[in-house]
């Protein structure tokens, strides 16, 4: 899984800060970091990002993106 395009926009694109996204979802900003750099793994459906996307006001299926 990877992250979806509207997702890692979502996030770039908020007024408020990734650290503060972070913090609404329940994740620590080192951790968020580390699922957009690509340096955590995502698995289906993972918690951390559909958290980080509800604080975005995404739906889950909005989050990723099937890889190629």
């Amino acid at each position: 899984m990877v992250l979806s395009r509207d997702f890692i926009a979502a996030v770039k694109l908020s007024e408020k800060r990734a650290y503060q996204i972070a913090l609404e979802a329940g994740i620590h900003p080192s951790t968020l970091s580390k699922l957009l750099n690509g340096i955590e793994k995502i698995k289906p459906m993972d918690p951390r990002v559909i958290a980080v996307g509800r604080a975005l006001g995404l739906e889950p299926q909005d989050c990723f993106e099937s890889p190629e």
